[in-house]
């Protein structure tokens, strides 16, 4: 019964022609416009942390809750884009998003306390939630299913380039400005891209239906959402498992999801559907792009940590390093998006592993001496391998779904891959300090005050007018340099043989003939 009376809609919704021309151009702007604001957002904050945390009188430790908030309010949200878009419309709730982003970006740049401004996050994280996963959806349904590929590429393409930006714009505004601009040049874009958007597209709207709030489901994605996020952002800093509230976090993490798994999946009108996952293409490609995501994001991470704490780079030379990744994201992406729907999908993202396997075993020969033009080169290569990423795993992940389908399903994926991200920053993050640490030990055990080396080279800091004990933390600061250089080596050859441990799992999913997301873009 529901099956018919959903399918009536869902034609009106597949009723409008795809938009063509200007008004094409001017949508895609919009769209992107809105999803590089958000995805810039989670990370333009990170370089700006001291200076925020000097400004409002608090420790950095305590500031990292500026990026903390925002990360568990957004996890929380995502997810249920599916369940709001059915209630409010696409169009309408991305516009409203868009909006109330711009509200909340507005009010963290004139926080006057740093309790004000995480509340502020908050509201910025919760209301952020749709718009990525709205996005992709309108711009799958603006172009003709022969160009759904295409879309996913430009969509792709917002989301890769935001996060190089991030770091190096928030860090120039920090310096040359100050740091509450990093939230207020959101609200001229912001505004633009609602006002773009809902000029082209507020005749374009989903059906609506009123539906009962499944208040229980939401209670627990809240509580065992929130508690994973916060055990990831203070995992490392309490020293994870050896801390009460860390076990604690976990218990209720775990505890908490296996009681939502259950309730969604009995519940009628569950506010996240869970029942997506039955669906093969949808659980593979979700969970390879996960996986995938985890490990591309902890070694982006990884990367500008080692080169700012390890090689001496200021955070604009540690972003100059990182910025050519999107050169060939952004030329070859049209070209796979163009291809997506001809080649199979798991032929162009094993490509993408297996280059991602590449640059990441030529990271792990980098050593002390290695100097910028060689950490580039990798970096480099490393676009190409993002141009066959996004597009081909998001059309396997969607192949085959109804359109009013498209804004749950999107959802739900980006869900799994933001908290596959975080994951990923914490457990590369603390691998990094352990096999550092490692290391360390291994080196400092075959020194001695009898080694000729080690002599020679405290009787030459003496020369140079150190006392021993300056001496010492000279020849400790460069073993340290050496063994987070090593350590750094260890994660990147681990994650090139991941990579291409995920490749087998890629080819058990069953991409739709001749393209998976010419479904997804409403072809019904």
């Amino acid at each position: 019964m529901s099956a018919n009376s959903s399918a009536a809609p869902s034609g009106a919704t597949a009723a409008p022609a795809p938009l063509t021309g200007g008004t094409l151009a001017l949508g895609t702007l919009a769209l992107s416009l809105a999803t590089f604001m958000n995805v810039l957002d989670s990370s333009i904050a990170n370089v700006s942390l001291p200076a925020i945390s000097g400004d409002l009188g608090v420790s950095p430790t305590q500031g990292t809750w500026v990026i903390t908030s925002f990360g568990v309010a957004n996890a929380i949200s995502v997810p249920l884009t599916g369940w709001l878009t059915q209630r409010f419309g696409a169009v309408r709730l991305f516009v409203g998003s868009v909006l109330l982003f711009v509200l909340a970006s507005w009010l963290c740049g004139f926080a006057p306390s740093l309790e004000a401004l995480i509340g502020f996050r908050v509201l910025q994280g919760l209301v952020a939630g749709p718009m990525i996963p709205l996005s992709q959806t309108l711009l799958l349904a603006s172009y003709p299913p022969a160009k759904a590929g295409m879309a996913l590429a430009l969509w792709a393409m917002t989301t890769l380039v935001a996060p190089v930006t991030g770091p190096l714009l928030g860090g120039w505004i920090t310096d040359n400005v100050s740091w509450p601009w990093i939230f207020y040049i959101n609200v001229p874009v912001g505004l633009l891209a609602a006002a773009i958007s809902w000029r082209i597209y507020a005749k374009r709207d989903t059906p609506t239906r009123k539906l009962p709030i499944d208040s229980v489901g939401l209670g627990l994605l809240v509580l065992w959402v929130g508690a994973l996020q916060i055990m990831l952002d203070k995992g490392k800093e309490l020293e994870w498992f050896e801390s009460g509230q860390i076990v604690a976090l976990a218990v209720i993490a775990a505890v908490g999801f296996v009681v939502f798994v259950a309730w969604e999946l009995t519940e009628e009108h569950p506010i996240v559907n869970l029942r997506l996952f039955a669906r093969r293409n949808f659980l593979l490609g979700t969970l390879t792009l996960s996986v995938a995501y985890m490990l591309f994001f902890g070694n982006v991470v990884l990367l500008p940590l080692w080169l700012q704490q390890y090689m001496g780079y200021t955070a604009t030379w540690a972003g100059i390093a990182l910025a050519p990744v999107g050169v060939l994201a952004i030329l070859l992406s049209p070209m796979v998006g163009k291809n997506v729907g001809r080649v199979d999908p798991r032929r162009l993202a094993t490509v993408a592993f297996v280059v991602f396997a590449l640059v990441l075993w030529m990271r792990s020969n980098f050593t002390v001496q290695t100097d910028l033009r060689t950490i580039m080169i990798p970096t480099i290569i490393q676009g190409g391998a993002l141009a066959f990423f996004f597009v081909p795993l998001s059309a396997i992940t969607l192949s085959g779904l109804k359109p009013e389908q498209i804004p749950a399903a999107s959802g739900l994926s980006n869900f799994a891959r933001i908290t596959a991200g975080a994951m990923g920053t914490s457990i590369v993050t603390t691998l990094w300090e352990n096999r550092a640490t490692m290391h360390h030990v291994h080196m400092t055990e075959r020194l001695s005050s009898t080694d000729p080396a080690m002599a020679g080279t405290l009787d030459m800091f003496a020369k140079a007018g150190l006392s021993f004990e300056q001496a010492a933390a000279q020849i400790n600061r460069l073993i340290d340099q050496q063994a987070f250089t090593m350590a750094a080596d260890d994660v990147f050859l681990m994650s090139a043989w991941l990579f291409l441990a995920l490749i087998p799992l890629l080819w058990l999913a069953k991409p739709a003939k001749g393209g998976a997301s010419v479904d997804a873009g409403g072809a019904h």
